[in-house]
């Protein structure tokens, strides 16, 4: 049985990529898939190492069923690139941060996360925006980005790598 391993990557890992992790964990898991589906989450930062989500993300996952409660922030590593078969930027910036970092010879696959959501990119362009700066709707509104766009993630897990 093959199993898939993706890695979300954001700036701080206390907002968006942890919140990506939790929700891919949920979905695969309501789909049966959770022992073919491994996830982690990390960030091009260290700021945050060690430390739990944001309260707000924490907050807002839970009241629609996604557990962030037990994550910690890390920084991505380089042998991340060997251990996942797919690193997830949550916007361009990180791509590219996450691409500049990537080994010479790296198996894994770069992509930013919202091109697994292509109408969502006409609607609200190719980024997760960052709720850290802002207010309990822009948590709202990247996990509404985060839902939509993991379904099409998982759709491609199951074409590309189940």
């Amino acid at each position: 049985m093959r199993t898939a391993r993706g890695l979300f990557v954001c700036t701080g890992n206390i907002c968006r990529s942890p919140t990506a992790e939790a929700v891919l964990r949920q979905m695969a898991e309501d789909a049966g898939l959770a022992a073919r589906i491994v996830c982690d989450s990390a960030g091009t930062e260290d700021w945050h190492a060690g430390k739990a989500p944001d309260p707000r993300s924490v907050r807002a996952a839970s009241l629609r069923g996604y557990d962030l409660v037990e994550l910690r922030a890390r920084k991505l590593e380089l042998a991340d690139f060997a251990a996942f078969d797919l690193l997830i930027g949550m916007d361009s910036g990180h791509v590219e941060r996450i691409t500049k970092m990537r080994p010479r010879g790296a198996r894994s696959q770069v992509a930013t996360f919202l091109s697994f959501a292509p109408d969502l990119i006409a609607r609200f362009g190719a980024d997760v925006p960052d709720p850290f700066p802002g207010i309990e709707d822009d948590f709202e509104h990247a996990l509404d980005l985060i839902e939509q766009g993991t379904q099409g993630l998982l759709a491609a897990l199951r074409r590309d790598y189940l």
